[in-house]
């Protein structure tokens, strides 16, 4: 299947016309039956060798192309479907740069007053990234717990930048750039670095890696089951 054969290739190919032509095999393929390839419906888990590579530039010409437009509709479905607040193209098996990010104005009911005050967290619409760039405008560093659906099941302290600036172009192929600061800035610095072969547990606080559902497990003799599809 040509799906299987974009993902194969892919990897390989660091010029923009090779990659081009990958691109359109690609989508030709995704009119076919689908099996399980990426992209997939699915979130990879660490292990995956598609989250430690460092991710191709999306060639300029492509961004306007249906195969983009594609990907970046299956991500923000992904996204939501798992209800998380970023996903880049690696974690659904793609070796590409481009990341969506969304934080709802409903999710402030998940956090008590002070935590979303304490972590300077606010509404962030659905924001596309293709080819992104990223700039700290403010090197003072915030300590917040960090989790990941390709580290599903657990959680760390992390440090990350509190102000960024990111450039790189929109879901509609035009330039765009979006200062962003507190969790926003969380988001944006945790996707990019999936774009760059990097997870949150390579710089987190080791001593604080934590199993998110370790209470369950002592409570239910241990017959605790972590799924890894959907929610």
């Amino acid at each position: 299947m040509l799906a299987t054969q974009f993902k194969t290739t892919i990897r390989a190919f660091s010029s923009s016309a090779r990659l081009h032509k990958s691109l359109s095999k690609w989508y030709q393929g995704l009119w076919q039956t689908r099996k399980n390839e990426p992209p997939f419906d699915h979130i990879v888990q660490l292990g995956d060798p598609a989250l430690r590579q460092v991710a191709n530039l999306i060639p300029e010409r492509e961004l306007k192309s249906p195969e983009v437009q594609y990907l970046v509709k299956h991500l923000t479905s992904v996204m939501r479907a798992y209800k998380c607040v970023g996903l880049a193209a690696p974690q659904l098996g793609l070796p590409l740069r481009a990341f969506v990010m969304e934080f709802k104005d409903d999710l402030r009911d998940q956090y008590t007053k002070a935590d979303y005050k304490l972590r300077e967290m606010e509404p962030l619409p659905l924001t596309v990234f293709l080819n992104p760039e990223i700039k700290v405008l403010n090197y003072d560093k915030l300590i917040h717990t960090e989790a990941c659906e390709s580290v599903r099941g657990y959680r760390a302290d992390v440090a990350r930048y509190r102000e960024v600036l990111v450039k790189g172009y929109d879901r509609h192929g035009e330039r765009q750039e979006l200062k962003l600061h507190g969790w926003n800035a969380r988001i944006a610095q945790h996707e990019m670095d999936h774009l760059n072969g990097i997870v949150y547990t390579d710089i987190m606080n080791r001593k604080s890696f934590t199993c998110t559902c370790w209470e369950a497990v002592n409570a239910k003799q241990g017959r605790v089951n972590l799924s890894f599809a959907k929610k």
